[in-house]
Parts: structure tokens; sequence; C-alpha cells
């Protein structure tokens, strides 16, 4: 990197432990705190840098040294923006943090988010991962995005065709554009419906909605149930290290699905539209007997064997091979393949 010339607000050097929720050891040779698009243009000339964007840090495993720019997405600003006989809609900053996002549009009197409630990250994320919970996806709510274009250093418009939504899945991550930080989301813009309707089937959210005798629930109780239900289940990070949900439920072919179903009448199954069934991961982990148990400093946490958590002290490469041993174990015991949900740098 001798003889480029960056910003004077990008640090060298910079710890990267506290700066992700799994809490592992790493350093960036390069990191920038970017809270507006100007500052997104002056790094355009770093494009010798490998770069990636970095939200809370909420999804991402370090295995070691970043040797490239860390652009942190601090861009800020939530507003309603118009509204018709049909929508709400909202836009917020890629920085703003998500739960905060969904609390305050409930907050004004504007349902639809409230199914995902306490997911970690921020807005920019959102979009990039399809974040979903409980039976409803970001592409069920999002209207567009805009973005740097970073070899241009012009801002993009992308409506949610061009974002090419799928479980778990964007073009974003179907491009690269997420790795290589070619194009930087920096306004998310939401469509919240005025004809209103709960989505309440998924099992642990009926029940805990029926545990507090609520029937006709609001969007506010909605929230409120997820929220219960997420803390019961998943360790704050705070505490615990850990990145949430480690794999994808995988999707699989109906015949496989049926096959499974056969031997195992108990595996949770959710068909989807194209005819594929989603398989539950946690479920699939546990009874390759990874609930609760450890390898080395990290380990499948007991009370939900999808999330992985840093016992304390562990190193990149430990999670790593963990997430392998399990992908190992469920192949050989289901046939069935687990990605990773986490970027793993």
């Amino acid at each position: 990197m001798t003889g480029m010339q960056l910003p004077e607000f990008v640090q060298r050097d910079v710890e990267l432990a506290s700066r992700t929720t799994l809490a592992l050891p790493g350093k960036a040779t390069f990191w920038a705190e970017i809270s507006n698009v100007d500052q997104l243009r002056q790094v355009v000339g770093s494009s010798a840098l490998r770069r990636f964007v970095l939200g809370s840090g909420s999804n991402l495993v370090f295995s070691g040294d970043f040797d490239g720019l860390l652009l942190h997405m601090a861009i800020g600003g939530r507003e309603l923006i118009g509204e018709d006989d049909d929508a709400w809609y909202v836009r917020a900053g890629a920085g703003e943090n998500w739960h905060q996002l969904v609390s305050w549009t409930l907050e004004q009197g504007w349902p639809g988010l409230e199914n995902l409630a306490l997911i970690p990250g921020t807005v920019g994320a959102a979009p990039i991962q399809n974040i979903g919970a409980y039976g409803l996806e970001v592409a069920d709510r999002f209207l567009s995005l805009e973005a740097l274009d970073m070899p241009s250093g012009r801002l993009l418009r992308l409506d949610r065709t061009a974002c090419r939504f799928a479980y778990r899945d964007s073009v974003f991550k179907q491009q690269g554009w997420h790795l290589d930080a070619c194009r930087v989301i920096t306004r998310v813009t939401f469509r919240l419906p005025k004809a209103w309707q709960p989505l309440t089937a998924y099992t642990d959210l009926a029940a805990e909605l029926d545990r507090q005798q609520t029937t006709h629930p609001t969007a506010q109780e909605i929230a409120a149930a997820v929220i219960a239900v997420r803390r019961r289940k998943l360790p704050d990070p705070t505490v615990v290290p850990n990145a949430g949900s480690f794999f994808h439920n995988p999707l699989v072919d109906g015949v496989v699905a049926e096959r499974l179903r056969w031997t195992h009448p108990d595996l949770p199954c959710y068909p989807q539209p194209d005819g594929r069934v989603k398989l539950a991961a946690g479920w699939l982990i546990e009874h390759s007997g990874w609930k609760g148990r450890d390898l080395g400093c990290v380990g499948m946490y007991e009370k939900q064997a999808l999330v992985l958590v840093n016992r304390g002290g562990a190193q990149g490469a430990e999670v790593i091979a963990l997430a392998r041993a399990v992908q190992a174990d469920v192949r050989a015991r289901f046939g069935v393949e687990l990605t990773p949900e986490p970027v793993i740098l």
C-alpha cells in the first residue's frame, strides 16, 4: 500500500474483536467510518485495496487479520418520505440499527416490520441478506435502495426486481458485490401496507401469543412476542459472543423432504411456492448431536443448536473447524448440506 493516498479519516491497524458480535481477534490494515456518501466517493481511489463493508458485525467471521480497507457504514437518518391510500413509505440510512428502525415505525403507527424485530444488524445489511423471520422477509416490505457504484462514483437506484431477492439472498450476494464493496448501499426505502394483516402462523410465535392469551394481536403485540421468543432462544452477544443463526435453513427437493419425513416424522418442514421444502437447520444440528457441544473454545448453543457461540478466547480458525464438523455430521446423518449464513473473511 506504499504511496497510496487515502483520506485523513481512514485509520490504520484497527483492532476488530470489539467490532463483531463473535468477538474474534483480528486487525484491519485500514478502517474508515462512513457517515455520508461523499466519504465513500473519497475512498473510490482505494480500488487497489481489498475492501469490505461492515455494519454492526453481527453476521461476520474474521478468520484472522483483514489486509485491506474496512468501510464501517454509519450513514444515519430515518423519515417518512410519503404515503398514499395503500402504504407508508419509510426511508432509512444504511447505518441505522435495524431493530431501532422496526421499533420506531411501530411507534409511529406504521405496522409491517414487526415480525423482524430484534434481528441484529443494520438497515444496509438487511436487503443484502434478505433477512427474514416468522413468516416475513425484508423483500416483502422493500421498495428500493440507493447504492454507490464504487468504480464510477455514481448513485444507483435498485428496485425490488433489480435486487433479485431469494431466500437469504439478493443480487449483492449473487454478484459478489458485498465481498468487494463494488456497490455500497447507502439508503433503503420500505413500503409498509395500510391494509395490514398479522402474520402469526409460525409455531413459536403462535405459541407465545397463546401463552400471552392474545387472540387478535396488534403489530406491537406481535413484535413483543417475537422479542420474547428471540430472547428466550438466543444468547445476548454482549454476554455470550455469537453471530446469531450460523447456518441457513436448507432448501431441498420435495422428494428428499418426503424421504426425510418418512424416517423422521418430527422434522419441521416448510413447503415453498417453487415446490421445494425448507428444513429446520437447528433440528438437523441437534439431532446430529451438536446441541450444547463444544469444539475447542466454540460450540453450538445449548438452548438453540443453530447458534454458534464463542465460549471465550476463540480464534477464527476454531469457528471454521466447528462449522465444518457440524456440516460433515449433518451430511452423514441426513444427506443434507448446510450452508453457513455469516460471511467468512
